[in-house]
């Protein structure tokens, strides 16, 4: 369950003695954060406490968080120097906490619950590194990809071989699947989500070579169904704003789903939770390839309450 630590007084109470920043490149703290949860409600799979803007990070481009929200780049990419200047040979070393905390997390697992390691899509990427967090409509890489495909192309290259090479070391570090989070995935039009973003994942997975299982989320991305097929991942996660039975039928049976409760249910009450769990688990019922998960990730104002709810739902459902 994505962010599920952001519910958790213990990780509140590492909040007011460390920057969020801290808490991803200390390695003895991203594992605790990994591990918070599964302490509290026992998932069946732990993941990776990082962000997506790692790689732009690893990519020379650094991020910082402003005191009042928001994300704050370093320089933004607006020009050809400004591409040509990102390193896709350091990332791996300037990530290198990233695989000092994998092995502390899969000791403290010891082989009863999974590791999920992550990184953001380069679609979803491009978006942030050109126009920055907190922007309400996001057009900057659309008109850099319909106005010079040759400067985008040099882009999502980059992108792509720092994703590949990123996902690849929480592989060998010991992850037992990825996700690829195409969060910006949505805003692209049915016609050009596989040449903008599709085809790019799919040379991520393909490079992967079904090592482990990898899932690719792209939120908001209903309308090509068979483009994040063609992205070669064993599972698709699914948001929470389309029925996820009709989504099962749709794909071919060697592609799993995951998803896809809508998150702010974890902001009501225990009641309405469970209702809307068994709702979705009876609809999923003789559909086989189905990892329940919340359609994104969780929100800030989720209760304990309502995540314990939802996990006792799901395993008292017969």
């Amino acid at each position: 369950m994505r962010q599920a630590g952001r519910a958790l007084p213990e990780y509140r109470a590492l909040k007011e003695k460390y920057t969020f920043l801290q808490l991803v490149q200390t390695p003895d703290l991203a594992t605790e954060v990994t591990l918070q949860p599964i302490r509290r409600f026992d998932f069946d799979a732990a993941i990776l406490f990082s962000d997506i803007l790692v790689i732009a990070e690893g990519l020379g481009q650094r991020y910082e968080f402003r005191e009042r929200g928001g994300i704050q780049m370093e320089f933004l990419l607006k020009t050809q120097a400004d591409v040509d200047r990102l390193e896709v040979s350091a990332v791996n070393e300037r990530l290198g906490y990233v695989a000092k905390a994998l092995p502390l997390i899969k000791k403290e697992l010891a082989g009863r619950t999974a590791l999920i390691g992550f990184a953001g899509s380069p679609w979803t990427l491009a978006n942030f590194m050109i126009e920055g967090g907190g922007v309400k409509d996001y057009t900057r890489a659309k008109a850099l990809y319909y106005s010079d495909p040759v400067l985008f192309g040099r882009l999502m290259d980059k992108l792509s071989q720092a994703i590949a090479g990123f996902l690849q070391l929480q592989i060998d570090a010991g992850a037992d699947a990825v996700q690829i989070f195409d969060s910006l995935g949505g805003i692209l039009s049915d016609g050009n989500y596989a040449g903008a973003s599709g085809a790019w994942i799919r040379r991520i997975v393909s490079s992967l070579k079904k090592q482990v299982p990898v899932i690719v989320f792209g939120k908001g991305v209903h309308g090509n169904w068979d483009d994040l097929v063609a992205t070669g991942a064993q599972i698709l996660g699914v948001d929470w704003s389309i029925r996820l039975a009709d989504v099962r039928k749709r794909l071919p049976r060697n592609v799993g789903v995951q998803g896809n409760l809508d998150p702010f249910l974890l902001s009501t009450d225990p009641e309405t939770v469970a209702a809307e769990t068994r709702r979705i688990l009876t609809e999923m019922r003789g559909l086989k390839g189905h990892v329940f998960n919340l359609g994104h990730g969780v929100t800030p104002s989720a209760t304990l309450e309502n995540i314990e709810s939802l996990v006792n739902t799901v395993r008292s459902f017969k």
